[in-house]
């Protein structure tokens, strides 16, 4: 036991602290978690703020261009869009993170079965991922979406089913290169068990690209959430969500712009953040990279 504690690649803290500065050397991965972090506690802050309430209508202030009483204009029934986008952050910023976590739930351990076992188990799981990996990402979501019903949770898992085969594959192949490491076959002779080596030893050492995949894909999760609510599949009104926000902003571009600009900028933004943050964390944690 001594011998397989010594020659399996734990994680040590001189290597987190490693890869912690080569994130905060990359400009670009910190403008990502700046982004990032910002529009979070605009989220989690949005009950305690100063804002109007998002789903209060005022007849004297239909599509309002921006101004002091209203910093980023009215909607069309009058609506604070600053107060609005706040409170969208909420289900948009929530449904990228939980679909995403719905699909690492599901999709690792189905890949660490996979790749560990091999077999007819590995033909069987493969064969499923291939056929869901045939069907186009955002097809497959509103698919589900429609079927399970329109609501946010309902895309949330919607959205995390159709994800969950990218994290299968991912899985597999990674445990495909570190089932043969010496620390593993080591532990089985030892005596150690299925389910203690894959939980001990695998793992925690393929992990590292799970979660630089995970960023990326709740990035790909947020413009899922915003279409689904663009279509209807969403958030539903009178609730706040981006998307929806543009599915109402579509009928009065020419009238009201600012309807549909700010909306569209957050999720512009907030995808850029997970995506740079995502770029950051793949160098940082590559341990080719020096």
């Amino acid at each position: 036991m001594t011998v397989i504690e010594q020659t399996a690649p734990i994680p040590e803290p001189r290597q987190k602290s490693r890869a912690w500065r080569k994130m905060r050397a990359n400009r670009g991965s910190m403008a990502g978690l700046f982004i990032i972090a910002f529009f979070a506690v605009l989220a989690v802050a949005a009950p305690l703020l100063p804002i109007p309430d998002p789903v209060a209508t005022s007849w004297s202030a239909l599509r309002k261009a921006p101004s002091g009483a209203h910093w980023l204009g009215t909607d069309d029934l009058g609506r604070d869009i600053l107060s609005r986008m706040i409170w969208g952050a909420r289900a948009s910023l929530m449904a990228g993170v939980i679909s995403v976590a719905i699909a690492v739930a599901i999709g690792v351990p189905f890949g660490l079965l996979s790749g560990y076992f091999g077999g007819w188990i590995d033909q069987v799981i493969q064969r499923i991922t291939e056929a869901l990996l045939a069907m186009p990402f955002l097809i497959t979501a509103i698919a589900l979406a429609a079927f399970l019903g329109p609501s946010l949770m309902n895309a949330m898992i919607a959205i995390g089913l159709s994800a969950m085969p990218i994290f299968v594959r991912l899985t597999r192949g990674q445990v495909l290169a570190v089932k043969t490491e010496d620390y593993v076959e080591g532990a089985r002779s030892i005596g150690l068990g299925h389910f203690d080596i894959m939980s001990r030893y695998i793992l925690p050492n393929v992990f590292a690209p799970i979660i630089v995949q995970a960023t990326l894909t709740v990035a790909t999760a947020i413009i899922a959430e915003a279409s689904l609510s663009f279509l209807g599949l969403g958030q539903q009104a009178p609730a706040p969500s981006w998307g929806s926000m543009l599915n109402v902003a579509k009928n009065f571009l020419s009238q009201a712009p600012w309807m549909a600009m700010w909306p569209g900028l957050a999720i512009f933004l907030v995808v850029i953040g997970f995506n740079l943050l995502g770029d950051g964390l793949r160098d940082a944690l590559d341990p080719r990279e020096a």
